[in-house]
């Protein structure tokens, strides 16, 4: 599964956190795009929780995924493979 973000302007960093790996941050790379990504592998016919830790600060979630409330009165993105 590859993980892509596409930050705004000023972003420095993006790490993705998710379920599979008990939310340790791993450092996505950047592109000449400007995209951020990471590829990971997932098993299939299981259901993640993950979100994007940008510039270590702010927490961000996948737009094209279902959203879940966090235990941090946040959302996280909700991956269904």
């Amino acid at each position: 599964m590859t993980f892509t973000y596409e930050p705004s302007a000023g972003v420095e960093s993006v790490d993705v956190c998710g379920a599979w790996n008990e939310w340790v941050p791993e450092a996505m790379k950047p592109k000449k795009s400007g995209e951020f990504s990471i590829t990971k592998i997932l098993k299939a016919g299981e259901n993640y929780e993950f979100g994007y830790k940008i510039n270590n600060t702010l927490w961000a979630t996948d737009e094209s995924c279902s959203l879940v409330p966090s235990p941090f009165l946040s959302h996280n993105s909700l991956l269904a493979l």
